[in-house]
C-alpha cells in the first residue's frame, strides 16, 4: 500500500519528534546541536536521576561543558569564548531542554546565558580578565541575584542597598529564589544604590564573590520541580566589597537586567521548544506499545489528534523563538517578541506536558517517568523570568 494514501493509523513514521532546521541555520549551529546532543545522552541522561536525588549537579560537569566549548558562546575570544551570538544560545537552550531534566538545563543557562553576560555586556577589561576564564571554563559557576522576597518580576522594586564607604560598597538585604545560589561561586547582585531614585532608577549591579564576610545562604530551597538545580535564599549583611566591584554604570543597573531579560527569555522559549518535542518523543514512543481495547493507544483517533493538536502548539513556539533569535542575531530590537515568547511558550509547553501525562495514563503519574519530572518542571517557567502575566502588559506597552 502506498504511505501517502494510508490511513493515519497505518503511516510509517520516525518515532522521534523532529522538527526541521529553521531558515538560516548554519553548518556550525548544526554541528553544535549534534555536539550537544551527544553530551547530553552520554553525560546527562545515565546521571540525572541521581542529580535529582541529590539536589546538585556536579561541578565536573561544568568543568567537561568548559573543555568542549560549550560555556562561552556568548563571550567574547579573548577570554575563552566564541562569541557566535543568540542563535547559538537558542540550539543550545533546545538540546538542553530535550535531556528532560529542566534543573540541568536552568542551572547551565543561568550560568551561561542570564548572569555571566552581564560581565562581558557590562564589565571592565579588569573585571574580564580576572572571571571569565573560569565561568568559560567552567571552574567557577555563576548566578544572577535580582528577585527578592519582596520583588521578582517587578524589579523596580527591589530594596537591597549598597552604600558607598570610601573605597568599598556595603551591601544589605535579601535575595530568593537564586538559581546556583547554594553552590555558585560568582554572584551578579543587584542593589539600590541612590536611594532618593524612584523605581527603576538608582540600581546597581555589583560582582560578589562566594565566602565574602556576611554573604551567606540563608537557606537552600525545596522546590517543586527542577529538583537537581540548587537555589537559595541569600542574605547581605553587612557585606563589604570594593569599589572596582561595580558592574558597569553606577545607579544604571536596571538596564543592564533588563537587556539581559532579553536573552534570557529567548533561552526560556528554546527550552520549552526541546522540553515540548522530547515530552511528544517521549508519548509517541508509548502510545504506539501500550495496547488497550485490542490495539494500541496510536490506533484511536482522539490520541493521534491530541498529538498531532500538541505537535503544532510545540512548532509554533519554536518557530516564534528561532524568529527572535535570527533578528537578535542581526541587530534588530526584539523586546516586544521576546516577551511574546516568554508569555506563549511556557503556557503551551505546560499544556503539551499535560497533555502527554494524560496519555501516560498511570504511569505517568508515578514517579521516576520522565514524562511526570516534566510536569513538575514545566510549572516554574511561567513564573521565572517574568510572569506571564507581566509579559502580557510588556506586549501591550508595545503595541
Amino acid at each position: 500500500m502506498n504511505i501517502a494514501s494510508a490511513p493515519a493509523s497505518q503511516a510509517a513514521f520516525d518515532p522521534n519528534f523532529h522538527l526541521s532546521d529553521p531558515v538560516g541555520m548554519t553548518e556550525e549551529l548544526r554541528m553544535l546541536r549534534e555536539q550537544v546532543r551527544r553530551f547530553v545522552e552520554k553525560e546527562v541522561l545515565p546521571f540525572g536521576e541521581a542529580w535529582e536525588e541529590e539536589g546538585k549537579i556536579p561541578r565536573e560537569i561544568f568543568v567537561k561543558m568548559g573543555e568542549l566549548g560549550l560555556l562561552g558562546m556568548r563571550h567574547e575570544e579573548e577570554y575563552g569564548g566564541t562569541n557566535m551570538g543568540p542563535l547559538a544560545s537558542v540550539v543550545f537552550a533546545e538540546e538542553l531542554g530535550r535531556s528532560s531534566f529542566g534543573g540541568f538545563s536552568s542551572s547551565v543557562l543561568v550560568h551561561t546565558d542570564m548572569s555571566s553576560p552581564h560581565i562581558t555586556k557590562s564589565g571592565n577589561d579588569e573585571q574580564k580578565a580576572r572571571y571569565l576564564p573560569d565561568i568559560i571554563a567552567g571552574k567557577k559557576v555563576c548566578a544572577v541575584a535580582v528577585t527578592e522576597p519582596w520583588a521578582g518580576s517587578d524589579v523596580a522594586g527591589l530594596r537591597t542597598k549598597a552604600v558607598r564607604y570610601g573605597d568599598d560598597w556595603v551591601i544589605n538585604g535579601a535575595k530568593m529564589f537564586i538559581t546556583n545560589g547554594v553552590y555558585g561561586d560568582i554572584f551578579i547582585v543587584a542593589a539600590r544604590t541612590d536611594p532618593g531614585a524612584k523605581g527603576s532608577r538608582g540600581i546597581s549591579l555589583f560582582i560578589v564573590e562566594s565566602g565574602t564576610p556576611g554573604f551567606s545562604v540563608a537557606r537552600k530551597l525545596d522546590k517543586h520541580g527542577w529538583l537537581c538545580s540548587d537555589t537559595a535564599e541569600l542574605v547581605f549583611e553587612d557585606v563589604r566589597v570594593p569599589a572596582e566591584n561595580l558592574l558597569g554604570v553606577e545607579n544604571r543597573g536596571f538596564y543592564a537586567i533588563m537587556n539581559t531579560f532579553e536573552n534570557e527569555r529567548l533561552c526560556i522559549g528554546a527550552m520549552c521548544a526541546g522540553e515540548s518535542q522530547k515530552a511528544i518523543e517521549l508519548t509517541l514512543d508509548y502510545v504506539r506499545t501500550r495496547t488497550a481495547f485490542g490495539g494500541t493507544l496510536w490506533n484511536l483517533q482522539a490520541t493521534r489528534q491530541k498529538l498531532a493538536e500538541l505537535a503544532g502548539k510545540a512548532a509554533a513556539a519554536r518557530a516564534l523563538t528561532y524568529h527572535a533569535a535570527t533578528q537578535a542575531q542581526e541587530g534588530i530590537d526584539v523586546s516586544r517578541d521576546v516577551s511574546m515568547i516568554k508569555a506563549y511558550a511556557p503556557e503551551a509547553l505546560h499544556e503539551i506536558v499535560h497533555g502527554c501525562l494524560q496519555l501516560h495514563g498511570g504511569t505517568g503519574y508515578m514517579r521516576g517517568t520522565p514524562i511526570e519530572r516534566m510536569v513538575r518542571d514545566a510549572r516554574i517557567l511561567m513564573i521565572g523570568g517574568g510572569a506571564t502575566e507581566v509579559m502580557y502588559e510588556e506586549v501591550a506597552k508595545r503595541m
